[in-house]
């Protein structure tokens, strides 16, 4: 008996032997396959690319894998525990491979015939998640088995199981308990209840069979099972398990935690970051720090909102989106009235819902996600018909002149009532963009209504027809060719015959004429002929060329006159780009919406260095510290976009125009929003008098804009630290803004509004900054009839020229520009009062600017 037994002792022995020398032989032979697993200390995580605005908001994220990597002490140890309770109780036990387990998991397979039971490790896993396929084939198994050894030897166990709570696959394209935690609950991990964690830990096995969205049966048999586990393993006490599986499963997807809306915005940082760094941008973790102010781009997105909420309200009610059944018909019942609007689509603030009682007054909805509301009255009241785009029908009286039970309709929430609204996704669409003049650092831009609904970017793609907009550029090129604000001009109606018997002539909107005026009053009121009179005085070559002087695109520069009252086509970038020239002192500046570029490791990849608006630049060094804090200073609120040292010649954006002749533009376009009392000129009204009314401050220069029958709305205006541009009007070109319950549609009613809204935010808490006189700029009386130098105080003005152009004495008589191009002499005194010879009819609040259309 001894004998066999010594000699089975020897063949186990033996067998060992043979076995540990083939284990040995095999991992030498694989080990030079074998990847190097020193790499997991350096781990760089597949990450999405996300995007920031300047003050740290996420706006967006983009790429297919959803990660947030954690370090081990950011995770709960709870949370820890569920994992390894679960996967692999023995983790901090065994040498990365757990024979025990092995031997468990075998003896049931021989017992049942079943592999009831994985003998995988934390560590294994580790290994087949970073180096390996998932397929099942011995090789694999044992590549891993060896990988496992290879890990421990390499790392600690607190970073191996790092490794694997980031690394693991957990369903819904969420990879890492930081991603699950957001994807199932809207939470971070350290807002999780044990309950929640549990289920979280149970998803390895099978995400898509055991997610809590798709399966919350399984889920729950699931997580119980988890929980189970850990208290089996004394993780947990009694109370604690009791507490937990009492939890109902309760969760629902949650997308990317966006803290701002900038979607027109966020797609434009996509774009770049593709072009730039390939669809590795996708994954890489890149985190892009935009110019945008999360503040000014949340004002931008409610006056843009708002806008075009009222431009809905004014032409009225265009009806129901279906009628879901009729009076008579059998009513849906509450489930299948649930199930349809949750297949349909939300665009916030905008909600589905179906009325399902009317009343004399109000209605009865449920909106989507199964709220039961009302609609007051003071919601509905405002639907009256839409016919066309020029005519609204009358105001109804009660709730069915415009609902019945089973309409789908639209509503929302008004925050500042918390009424809810009738509503209706508008047919036009509005663009915004505002810019910092000194560097073109965009600070907010919105390219449209709603991005789900198109993602047609207005502020950078749309071309559209910019009407008296245009007009500061004109005036601009006629200071650049020997006119002044005091330049006496002729507005009266011009003709200009082809031969035939038709003609273009040009009118004033409305068409009412004064007779000589000055240049500032004709910008500030807008008036059509004097422009066209100016082109002609200046030339028109003359005047293209001064346009491309701005960047504008010579494709929308057609050598035509009708240029002089906005037939070219540009965007609203382009536009606010031209304008920041003016609130810049006459630079240049180029349009920029990325700031930084930080890696996955928080390492600055790119930097923007934008050129800057600086009169100074150059001599900054020379005049020492206290000019360039000056400087600074004069950037406001956008001094952190400064160099901190002095700006250098190279640092300087191109000057295109004279200090002056930005200054008398900005000086005109002051006299706009103010009017004439303001600069002595008498009382007339600006076209933008609604900015000065609203926003109550004295440094505002402005300019509306209206094309030929009102398919484009626009207002371009500025302080000396921020300038902005709005548009309104139809994607379709054929439409026009029309005309509602309040009038004709402009610039005025339709995009300054909008502009007004978001200056309200922009502005606030910002005192006046009123702009110095460049030292190219000389002051002096002039008479304001005639433009000319007097000595008199009484029908005199104060008034701004460059160097070099101040007028004659009043011994001499200045000429008047007609419509001919050629200049005559005035036909009254030069004592005469007013300052204009056929006065407009003059309201109660004195006259008022044009509303330019031509």
């Amino acid at each position: 008996m001894f004998k066999w037994l010594k000699r089975l002792l020897w063949l186990i022995l033996l067998l060992s032997s043979i076995g540990i020398a083939a284990v040995a032989a095999l991992y030498f032979h694989l080990e030079k396959g074998l990847p190097d697993v020193s790499s997991l200390k350096d781990t760089n995580w597949e990450t999405p690319l996300r995007v920031y605005s300047a003050d740290g908001e996420l706006m967006s994220e983009f790429g297919d894998v959803k990660r947030i990597p954690l370090r081990l002490d950011q995770i709960p140890l709870r949370m820890q525990q569920a994992f390894l309770a679960i996967e692999d109780s023995r983790f901090y036990e065994h040498p990365g491979i757990d024979f025990i387990g092995i031997a468990r998991a075998g003896l049931i397979w021989a017992v049942s015939g079943q592999m009831r039971q994985g003998a995988s490790t934390i560590t294994q896993q580790v290994a087949r998640n970073f180096f390996l396929s998932r397929e099942k084939t011995l090789s694999r198994k044992i590549k891993e088995v060896f990988l496992a050894w290879r890990i421990e030897q390499e790392l600690t166990k607190g970073e191996i199981l790092e490794l694997y709570l980031n690394k693991i696959p957990l369903g819904y394209r969420a990879y890492g308990v930081g991603a699950a935690a957001q994807v199932y609950y809207g939470k971070t991990v350290d807002q999780l209840t044990l309950g929640e964690m549990a289920v979280i830990a149970g998803l390895p096995k099978a995400p898509s069979m055991l997610n809590p969205i798709r399966s919350p049966q399984r889920a729950l048999a699931r997580r119980n099972l988890v929980l189970s586990r850990m208290l089996q393993l004394g993780m947990i006490k009694d109370d604690e398990y009791q507490a937990a599986i009492k939890e109902p499963i309760v969760t629902h997807y949650h997308g990317t935690d966006v803290g701002l809306d900038a979607p027109y915005l966020a797609e434009m940082v996509r774009k770049f970051m593709l072009d730039t760094y390939g669809e590795e941008s996708y994954s890489k973790g890149y985190q892009v720090y935009t110019t945008i102010s999360s503040v000014q781009q949340k004002a931008a997105h409610n006056a843009v909102f708002k806008g075009l909420l009222d431009y809905d309200i004014r032409h009225g009610y265009r009806g129901v989106e279906k009628h879901l059944w009729t009076k008579g018909a059998a009513a849906w019942n509450s489930e299948q009235i649930n199930n349809y609007l949750s297949d349909l689509p939300s665009y916030e603030p905008f909600e589905p819902a179906i009325v399902t009682a009317v009343n004399n007054k109000d209605v009865t909805v449920v909106i989507k996600g199964g709220l039961d509301a009302s609609i007051s009255w003071d919601g509905l009241k405002w639907a009256r018909p839409f016919i066309s785009d020029e005519r609204q029908g009358t105001a109804p009286r009660k709730a069915a002149d415009i609902l019945s039970t089973g309409d789908l309709i639209w509503v929302w929430q008004d925050e500042g009532s918390d009424q809810l609204r009738l509503a209706q996704i508008p047919d036009a669409n509005a663009a915004f963009v505002a810019l910092n003049p000194k560097n073109g650092a965009i600070q907010a831009l919105v390219g449209g209504f709603n991005f789900e609904i198109s993602k047609f970017n207005r502020v950078e793609q749309a071309r559209r027809q910019v009407g008296s907009n245009i007009k500061p550029f004109i005036y601009s090129s006629a200071l650049a060719n020997g006119f002044t604000l005091a330049s006496i001009i002729d507005d009266a109606p011009i003709t200009q015959w082809d031969g035939g018997t038709s003609g273009w002539s040009p009118k004033n909107s409305p068409p009412q004429y004064d007779g000589p005026i000055t240049l500032r009053e004709a910008l500030a009121r807008s008036k059509n002929v004097v422009t066209v009179r100016l082109l002609r005085g200046v030339g028109i070559d003359k005047v293209l060329d001064h346009l491309r002087l701005f960047g504008f695109p010579d494709s929308s520069l057609q050598r035509n006159e009708s240029i002089s009252l906005g037939t070219a086509e540009f965007t609203p970038l382009e536009l606010v780009t031209g304008y920041a020239t003016f609130a810049n002192g006459g630079f240049k500046v180029t349009p920029y919406f990325i700031d930084r570029i930080e890696d996955a490791s928080g390492h600055v990849v790119y930097e923007a260095t934008p050129k800057m608006a600086c009169a100074g630049c150059g001599k900054l060094a020379e005049t020492g510290l206290d000019s360039v804090a000056a400087y600074k200073d004069e950037l406001g609120d956008w001094h952190s976009q400064c160099p901190i040292d002095p700006v250098t010649p190279n640092q300087q954006a191109p000057r295109i125009i004279s200090s002056a002749n930005a200054f008398l533009i900005s000086e005109a376009l002051h006299s706009a929003i103010y009017g004439g009392a303001d600069r002595g000129l008498g009382h007339w009204m600006g076209t933008g008098w609604r900015a000065a009314k609203e926003l109550k401050r004295n440094d505002l220069h402005g300019k509306t804009g209206t094309t030929n029958e009102a398919k484009d709305a626009w207002f371009s205006g500025f302080t000396p630290n921020i300038v902005a541009t709005a548009w309104v009007g139809f994607d379709d070109h054929r439409r026009a803004l029309g005309r509602s319950i309040s009038g004709n549609e402009f610039g005025a009613s339709a995009a300054q509004p909008i502009w007004i809204e978001y200056m309200k935010t922009a502005l606030n808490g910002i005192p006046d900054r009123i702009g110095t006189t460049p030292d190219d700029v000389v002051s002096m009386r002039v008479n304001n009839y005639s433009g000319l130098a007097t000595n008199g105080t009484a029908g005199s003005r104060e008034e701004f020229f460059e160097k070099g152009t101040e007028p004659a004495s009043s011994n001499q008589q200045e000429s008047v520009l007609f419509d001919d191009g050629n200049t005559k002499l005035p036909t009254q005194p030069q004592s005469q009062e007013p300052s204009v010879v056929s006065p407009a009819p003059v309201s109660a609040a004195g006259k008022t600017g044009t509303d330019d259309i031509f």
